[in-house]
Parts: C-alpha cells; sequence; structure tokens
C-alpha cells in the first residue's frame, strides 16, 4: 500500500511538473507572439511618420558621343537629386566618365546596351525604347522626359518639374497625318491609315504610357520594315540607286513612331498634343528647298541672346494648320508659356547663354 502510495504522489508531482512545463511554454510562446505583434505593430507605425519617397521625373538623353551642353544642365540639377534620374543612350561603348564629362550627373549614366543610331531609320525609336526599359526600373520615376544633346532647359528645376507634374497626362505633340507619300500601305491592316499621326521626337510621357511603348510588339515591328527616309544622293553609293526615288515614303520613324502607336492602343484622349521643346522650323535659312524642313534651325554664338531666350519663353499658343486649330498654352489651369526646353544649340551658344544668366525662370536665373 506504501509503495502504490509512492507511485500515485511520484505520478502527480510528474503531471504537475508537466503540467508547469506546458502553462510555462504557453506563457513565453505568448510572451513572444505579443512582443512579435508589438514589433510588427510599432514598425507600421514608424513607417507612417517616413517621408513618402518623392515621385521623380527621368531625363533622357539621346547623344551621339558626349553631351556638350553638360555644365548648363550641371547646374541645372544641383540640389534636387532626390526629383530626378538620368540615362543617356550614347554610341555603343562609349563611358561617361572624368575625360568626357565634367558632371557627377552623368558619370556612369550611359546605358549598356546600347545601338548604333542612323538617323530616318528605326534605330532611333529602338534607342527611345532601350531608354524607357532602363528608366522604368526605378519605380519612382513618373515622367520620362526625351531630349537631344543640343537641348538647353528654358526655366529652374524647380518651375519646371511643378509643370511636369501638374499635368497627369503625356506631353505628346499628335496630329493626323495626311500627307501622300508618308504612310506606307504595306502597313495596312496591322496599322490603318486612321491611326497614322505625325508629331515631335521629343515627348514627355506617363509612367502608363511609358509602358506602352516598352510592351509594343505590334507597331514597332511594322516601322522597321515600313518606315524610313527617303534615300539621298550622297547614300546611294553605299545602298544602291533606287528604281523610282519619286515613289519611296519619305517616313522618318521618330516623327510618327509614339503618335501612331498612342492612337492605335485608344491612349490618344490621354494626352496633351503639344510638345515641350522648342525647334524653329524656318524654311527660309536652307539653300536646298527639297531639305529644308527635315532639320530644325540650330542656334550658333551669335544668335544666343537673352531676346532669343525671352522671345521662346512668350511663345503661349502654337498653330497648327494642317488640322486649323490653335493650342493654348496652360498649366494647372492658367495660362502659361508653351515650352520648357529650347533646341538646337551649339555649345559656343549655350555657354554664352550661361555665362549671360539668360537661362533660369522669369524671376531668377539656374
Amino acid at each position: 500500500m506504501k509503495r502504490k502510495a509512492s507511485q500515485q504522489k511520484h505520478q502527480t508531482r510528474w503531471k504537475m511538473k508537466v503540467f508547469a512545463a506546458v502553462f510555462m511554454g504557453f506563457c513565453f510562446g505568448s510572451l513572444m507572439l505579443m512582443q512579435t505583434q508589438y514589433s510588427r505593430i510599432m514598425a507600421l507605425a514608424s513607417l507612417r511618420h517616413l517621408p513618402t519617397p518623392k515621385p521623380k521625373i527621368a531625363f533622357l538623353f539621346i547623344a551621339r558621343n558626349r553631351l556638350p551642353l553638360d555644365m548648363v544642365w550641371d547646374t541645372f540639377f544641383q540640389g534636387e537629386e532626390d526629383s530626378f534620374s538620368v540615362f543617356v543612350h550614347s554610341r555603343p561603348g562609349f563611358l561617361f566618365n572624368k575625360a568626357t564629362t565634367r558632371s557627377l550627373y552623368f558619370f556612369n549614366r550611359q546605358v549598356n546596351d546600347s545601338i548604333q543610331i542612323d538617323w530616318g531609320e528605326a534605330s532611333m525609336i529602338e534607342a527611345e525604347r532601350i531608354l524607357l526599359r532602363h528608366a522604368l526600373k526605378d519605380r519612382h520615376n513618373e515622367r520620362f522626359v526625351f531630349l537631344s544633346d543640343s537641348c538647353i532647359p528654358l526655366y529652374n528645376f524647380s518651375y519646371t518639374y511643378d509643370y511636369i507634374m501638374s499635368t497627369p497626362s503625356s506631353f505628346v505633340d499628335s496630329f493626323a497625318d495626311t500627307k501622300e507619300g508618308r504612310y506606307n500601305p504595306k502597313m495596312d491592316p496591322v496599322i490603318p491609315v486612321f491611326n497614322w499621326r505625325k508629331g515631335s521626337q521629343w515627348v514627355v510621357l506617363t509612367k502608363k504610357h511609358a509602358e506602352v511603348v516598352v510592351k509594343d510588339t505590334t507597331v514597332f515591328p511594322m516601322f522597321q520594315l515600313h518606315c524610313r527616309r527617303k534615300s539621298l544622293p550622297e547614300f546611294w553609293r553605299e545602298r544602291g540607286m533606287p528604281v523610282d526615288n519619286s515613289k519611296e515614303h519619305n517616313c522618318i520613324p521618330d516623327e510618327h513612331y509614339v503618335q501612331t502607336l498612342l492612337a492605335q492602343e485608344g491612349h490618344e484622349k490621354e494626352i496633351t498634343r503639344r510638345s515641350l521643346t522648342y525647334s524653329s522650323w524656318d524654311l527660309s535659312t536652307s539653300k536646298d528647298r527639297e531639305r529644308a524642313g527635315w532639320h530644325p534651325v540650330s542656334y550658333k554664338f551669335s544668335d544666343a541672346t537673352p531676346a532669343l531666350i525671352q522671345s521662346i519663353k512668350e511663345i503661349n499658343n502654337i498653330h497648327y494648320e494642317t488640322e486649323g486649330r490653335r493650342e493654348w498654352c496652360s498649366s494647372k489651369g492658367k495660362p502659361t508659356g508653351c515650352f520648357l526646353f529650347a533646341r538646337k544649340f551649339t555649345r559656343p551658344a549655350a555657354m554664352r547663354l550661361f555665362n549671360l544668366s539668360a537661362l533660369g525662370n522669369s524671376r531668377g536665373n539656374l
């Protein structure tokens, strides 16, 4: 009996120890769970007080080699590092380092998969697509601005940023192109003629429209096959004389691609139908009337005056003769100048304006 009582007492103690261990484990587990939940709650609470990353503008430069106006842009970017990113498409193998640029903002900003560009060929729009692919990897980039190596900013960064971000649409100069010889009927039915558009290459895209360009697998192949500039006599030695030069379609891909793609994809109502980059198409400056409209005027040292910049800033409407319409420019619902950038400026011209403090907003300089 004593032995049986001892065994029962021993079993009771063992059960109590097991219960105590389980209870302690439960309490410890509950405490750890509470601590984890508390840590998560505190972490989430702290996130509410962190500043939201500022939406950025991606500046996408298309250059032959180096950027001759890099110091103008260097001053434009200073102090705004959290509001922009820079990407440059230059010839394959060209590097932006201390030997090729004086601006830190362009160091190693060349894309590593650039291609050789031929003017008037689809390679130009492929370069644009490459730049967009790189820029879209940064999720904070919300606007995408295409610029040439001869572009200058007309205002300071703050004004430019507010102007671009205040409009939820893309700035894409776009109008129906009815002139014969540009649209190639071989594009039909993939690209019907009623979706054929023309405009400026220097567009400003929202993220939504940038993604449309990058994901395009329909319109771009048609441009590669059927949209190229009319052959010029100086190239006949390399490419052979055309059977009948008069029957060639003089299609400049970069003047049609984005405009036609957005029309094709049903996004035309989401754009502001004008460019933010000024170009002067003064036909009287060209001796060759046939090629007069192929390239805008280049501004040289003697042309670069504060009066010139002011005259560009004062342009507040654009007349489209082919459509019989006039576009009055506005920002935040108020009348404003139409352009934020201008081209084509040689390096001497841009540096003269820079030294004269002619670049900046209406109340101050860069």
